[in-house]
């Protein structure tokens, strides 16, 4: 009792217990007091109402005594977890059944025990896990309200990489001059030309954006400009391009560096004269519009080799804004995680998944060169296939452990630990009986190999048992 009084407050835990078996509650009441205040709970309604109790801390929840199947009970138990997350929940279950364990942390049980139970174990740990669900509950308020002061307009991250970012979009908002987007494929240059667009005078105007690369270069031509009938085969009918489209608001051009080189000329013509002529047409019509440009090469570079034209660089690079990859932007990516941790686990119906520290620090230690995206991608494919509410080191994928510090350790060192003296054998023999090999199993050429005394190495074979010639 000492320990578990140790690791909670002086007032008693609310906690409900649900359960069939009416006779067993008074006993489990006496045992649980005076640390626990236990409520029984056997009907729906008040089974909903533990849902709906903020006061209620956990719930010992008797897999056997609901419904008939253990599907059932697994369900019920899924759907208080969605319920309330910041409930700890206990399952207990007289099977010796081997999948019940997993099923139910699956369906979001913390703790797990076999009846009969042992009130005493059952107490510290209840106790020490309202007490851990206690910190992460405020942990995640902190980390949502850190999130909220770091959030600006669908953007997340305080870093002050990112705060030069929100300034700039703040500066040429209600401007019509043209933006440059400049940054590394995954930065989220996208996402801050609509924060451009979303803050500027033109957010209730027409928002038009187009990948440059993602269209033949046989059709672009056509997308930009629009098209007169018959100016092609299968133009059957007049059709206005997006550049039109844009007018009275703004167009957004990605990847703008792989138009070649006859449309960038009409492009340059359109933004000096504010005109566009269709394809196949003969006159050109005046068009308002603001034109927002990404990029993730080097302009200058492609200007030098004569891959972009110099003077359209000079008509798009008016405010270049440059977009900080992830590895830049110090603070921001347990931000950024938590972010679509609980994007994904809303998304996907799952219970709330948290980073544990340790892989945490493999994230924060990663380059990341595939950006907020890659970020994006792996935090999406952990919540999918994780099946534990808590995402340690061994569930992150083997380039992220490979490629860091913290990941190696983690590979080196798992979190139940190593028998250091039985690693050393092993390494020891490994060495031995590689040297060995090399040398076709003559002692004296393996030893120089290892940089060894021969005695030495003659009296590692007698130990480890290794056959050799001498």
């Amino acid at each position: 009792m000492r320990d578990a009084e140790a690791v909670g407050a002086d007032a008693p835990y609310h906690i409900a217990i649900i359960t069939a078996e009416t006779a067993a509650f008074p006993d489990m009441q006496h045992f649980l007091a005076p640390r626990f205040q236990p409520a029984l709970a056997q009907t729906e309604k008040q089974i909903q109402a533990v849902a709906d109790d903020p006061d209620i801390r956990a719930v010992l929840f008797d897999l056997d005594s609901v419904g008939r199947e253990p599907s059932e009970a697994m369900e019920l138990l899924q759907e208080i977890r969605q319920a309330r997350n910041d409930l700890v929940i206990v399952a207990i279950t007289r099977s010796n059944s081997r999948t019940i364990p997993l099923k139910a942390s699956q369906a979001g049980a913390d703790e797990f025990f076999l009846a009969p139970l042992d009130f005493q174990e059952l107490q510290i740990v209840l106790a020490r896990a309202i007490e851990k669900r206690g910190l992460q509950v405020e942990g995640q308020r902190l980390v949502e309200q850190a999130e909220s002061k770091s959030a600006f307009c669908g953007l997340i991250g305080g870093s002050e990489a990112m705060q030069r970012v929100y300034q700039a979009i703040q500066a040429v908002a209600d401007s019509n001059t043209t933006v440059v987007l400049r940054g590394e494929s995954g930065t989220g240059k996208e996402l801050i030309a609509n924060a451009i667009v979303q803050t500027g005078n033109r957010r209730d105007k027409p928002y038009i954006c187009l990948n440059c690369s993602a269209i033949p270069e046989s059709l672009i031509e056509s997308e930009l400009f629009g098209y007169e009938k018959g100016a092609f085969t299968g133009a059957e009918s007049a059709k206005a391009g997006l550049i039109e489209a844009a007018h009275g608001g703004t167009l957004f051009l990605d990847e703008i560096t792989t138009l070649d080189h006859s449309l960038q000329s009409k492009l340059l013509r359109v933004l000096q004269e504010r005109t566009v002529q269709r394809v196949g047409g003969r006159s050109a019509k005046k068009i308002d519009f603001r034109l927002i440009a990404a990029t993730n090469d080097d302009l200058e570079e492609l200007v030098r080799q004569g891959r972009f034209r110099e003077d359209l660089y000079y008509r798009i690079n008016v405010v270049p804004i440059f977009v900080p990859p992830l590895r830049d932007r110090d603070g921001d990516l347990p931000l950024l995680a938590d972010h679509f941790l609980r994007t994904y686990c809303a998304a996907n119906n799952k219970t709330l998944k948290q980073l544990a520290p340790e892989a945490l620090e493999i994230l924060e230690d990663y380059s990341w060169p595939g950006n907020v995206r890659e970020l994006e991608n792996v935090v999406q494919r952990l919540v999918l296939m994780s099946g534990s509410s808590n995402i340690r080191a061994s569930h992150l994928p083997q380039q992220l452990l490979q490629s860091s510090v913290a990941g190696q350790e983690s590979i080196l060192i798992p979190e139940e630990g190593v028998d250091f003296d039985a690693e050393m054998e092993r390494i020891e023999l490994a060495y031995l009986a590689a040297a060995l090999r090399r040398t076709g199993g003559r002692k004296t050429a393996a030893a120089a190999l290892l940089h060894i005394d021969p005695q030495r190495m003659k009296y590692l074979c007698r130990k480890r048992k290794l056959a050799a010639d001498g």
